[in-house]
């Protein structure tokens, strides 16, 4: 894997599900080190687009390049390679029957021939950069929503992937804590030079902790570009979404939109 090459490039990819296309003429390059915000309403593509990113859905056509090569097709490769890949998961993921500091341990134990107190002090290391070392003891029902992502984030970092998704990391937040997992998120990328890309519909939170945007709409890239020009356009498709407005050139009708695109 090349350290020059982008952290991820996509080049006309189609993307289907159940036979028919979800996303498709997809290109996209996100730089290393960057923050680079997917966003668009519900149902328009962008977990389909983790799901390419991490291997799980093959394209149909296209490519999809991670850290500088190609996503492996063999199981045993892919799942070596998602080794550099850190999901942070919109339901958090969490074992109800683990301690927070099982639950961060386990992709060491997992992956890893580390001895225990290795591990220990590894999942100790975890907890206390995202301020929650103090709460190794507890059980995922003893934390609030915020601690629980947080967990989770320690858990998604464990093995150091150079490459993080954060697939909605704000659903069922508060603003408190939405607006401390974005900051987490921000200076966890600086402090260990990681490439982060947030899958999310919450455009005022993620935007100002982004480097680069884009907008995912009617099955295409419909938006590419900084936080600042996408809060310039003057794209009613794009404006539409931003300002959440019911009617416009975004059909959340799946049906309509099949209809339309016939």
């Amino acid at each position: 894997m090349t350290t020059d090459s982008p952290a991820v490039r996509l080049t006309d990819v189609r993307l289907e599900r159940g036979g028919r296309a979800v996303l498709e003429g997809i290109d996209l390059v996100v730089p290393r080190g960057s923050i680079t915000a997917v966003l668009g309403p519900s149902g328009s593509g962008k977990s389909t687009l983790l799901a390419a990113l991490t291997g799980e859905l093959q394209p149909v056509a296209g490519t999809v390049e991670v850290l500088g090569a190609p996503l492996p097709t063999r199981m045993r490769a892919l799942l070596e390679r998602r080794k550099d890949i850190g999901v942070l998961l919109q339901g958090n993921g969490l074992l109800t029957d683990l301690s927070v500091a099982e639950n961060v341990a386990l992709p060491l134990h997992t992956h890893t021939d580390l001895p225990r107190p290795v591990i220990e002090r590894l999942v100790a290391m975890k907890l206390h950069a995202v301020g929650l070392r103090a709460a190794a003891g507890l059980y995922p029902r003893e934390l609030s929503g915020g601690m629980a992502r947080r967990v989770a984030l320690a858990r998604a970092l464990a093995l150091d992937p150079p490459l993080m998704i954060y697939d909605e990391p704000l659903t069922g937040l508060d603003p408190i804590a939405s607006g401390v997992i974005m900051a987490l998120i921000a200076r966890l990328n600086a402090s260990l030079g990681l490439t982060s890309i947030i899958v999310t519909h919450h455009v005022h939170e993620t935007l100002p902790v982004a480097d680069r945007a884009i907008v995912i709409a009617n099955g295409r890239i419909v938006f590419s570009g900084t936080p600042a020009e996408l809060e310039a356009t003057r794209d009613p498709l794009v404006l539409q979404f931003l300002r959440g407005e019911p009617d416009g050139p975004i059909a959340f009708d799946a049906t309509a939109r099949e209809q339309e695109a016939a």
